[in-house]
C-alpha cells in the first residue's frame, strides 16, 4: 500500500517536472540567448569603439536618450504623448480595417460577382506605393490625422481583404457537401463551416496587415506630422541625434511586438485547434 502510494507521489511529481518544462519551451530560451548576444555584442563593439560611436550610439547613450524625453518630453510633447498619437491612428484604421475587410472579404470568398465587383478596385491600389496617393488624401481631408487614418485604413485593408477572400475559396469542397447532405442551411455552412475554416487565415491577414499599417504609419508621420514615433526619429536625424534614433526605432519594435503578441494571444484563444489537423 505504502509502495503503491510512493509510486503515484513519484508519477506526479514526475508529471509536475514535466509541465514546468513545457511552460519554457526550447525555443523560448533560444530567443532569450539571441536577444541578449545581439545587445552584449552592441556594447561590447560601442566600448571597444570598433565602430563610430556618433554613428552608432552606445547602449547607456540610448537609455539616456530614453529617460531624457521620458522626463522632459520632446518638441512640446512627452514620450507618452508621441508613442500615444502613433498607436492612436494605427489602432483606429486597423480596427475600421478588420471590420470592413473581414465581412467583405468572406462575402466576396462565396460571390464571384462581388468578388468581381471589389476586385479591380484593390488590386488597382494595391501595388502602389501609400505615400503616391497620400497627397491625394492630405488635400481632400487635410493634413491631420483624418488623412492618416485614412491612408492607413487602405494599407490595412488589402491585406486582410485577400486573405480572407483566399481562405473561404481553399475552404474544402466536401465539409460544404457533406453540410448539405446533413440538412444544414446555407447560413448553417457559413456560420458551422466556412467561417471556422477561414478563422486561422484571418488572424494571418491581421496580423500581416498589422505590419503593414505600422510601415505605413511611420512613412506618413515622416512626411506630414508634428508628432508621433515616426515624426520624432526623422526630426532627431535633421539635428544627427542618433541616440534618439535608436530610441525611437527600439519602441516601435517594442510596441509592434506587443500589438502582435495580442493578436497572437487572442488567436490562440479563438483558434486553438490551430496547426493540429
Amino acid at each position: 500500500m505504502l509502495t503503491s502510494k510512493a509510486e503515484t507521489l513519484n508519477t506526479n511529481v514526475k508529471r509536475g517536472k514535466t509541465m514546468k518544462k513545457k511552460k519554457f519551451p526550447v525555443e523560448k530560451k533560444v530567443t532569450i540567448a539571441t536577444v541578449v548576444i545581439i545587445l552584449a555584442a552592441w556594447y561590447i563593439v560601442t566600448k571597444l569603439e570598433m565602430v563610430d560611436t556618433s554613428l552608432l550610439p552606445t547602449p547607456m547613450a540610448v537609455w539616456n536618450a530614453f529617460t531624457e524625453i521620458a522626463t522632459n518630453g520632446y518638441k512640446g510633447f512627452t514620450l507618452a504623448q508621441h508613442i500615444g498619437a502613433s498607436m492612436y491612428r494605427l489602432l483606429v484604421s486597423f480596427i475600421l480595417a478588420a471590420v470592413v475587410a473581414v465581412p467583405l472579404g468572406l462575402i466576396s470568398g462565396t460571390s464571384s460577382k462581388f468578388r468581381a465587383v471589389l476586385e479591380p478596385i484593390i488590386e488597382f491600389y494595391r501595388p502602389l506605393p501609400p505615400l503616391a496617393y497620400y497627397t491625394l488624401l492630405v488635400l481632400v481631408l487635410g493634413i491631420d490625422n483624418e488623412s492618416k487614418i485614412a491612408l492607413l485604413f487602405l494599407a490595412c485593408f488589402a491585406p486582410i481583404y485577400i486573405q480572407c477572400t483566399s481562405a473561404v475559396l481553399r475552404v474544402k469542397k466536401d465539409y460544404i457537401n457533406s453540410a448539405y447532405t446533413l440538412g444544414a442551411t446555407k447560413k448553417q455552412v457559413f456560420m458551422k463551416v466556412i467561417f471556422p475554416s477561414c478563422l486561422p487565415d484571418i488572424f494571418v491577414g491581421l496580423r500581416t496587415a498589422l505590419g503593414v499599417g505600422y510601415t505605413t504609419l511611420v512613412a506618413a508621420e515622416m512626411v506630414a506630422a508634428s508628432s508621433g514615433l515616426g515624426w520624432l526619429v526623422l526630426d532627431a536625424s535633421n539635428y544627427l541625434r542618433y541616440d534618439i534614433i535608436f530610441m525611437g526605432i527600439i519602441i516601435m519594435s517594442a510596441t509592434g511586438i506587443l500589438l502582435n503578441g495580442i493578436i497572437l494571444f487572442v488567436e490562440n484563444r479563438v483558434v486553438p485547434w490551430k496547426g493540429k489537423d
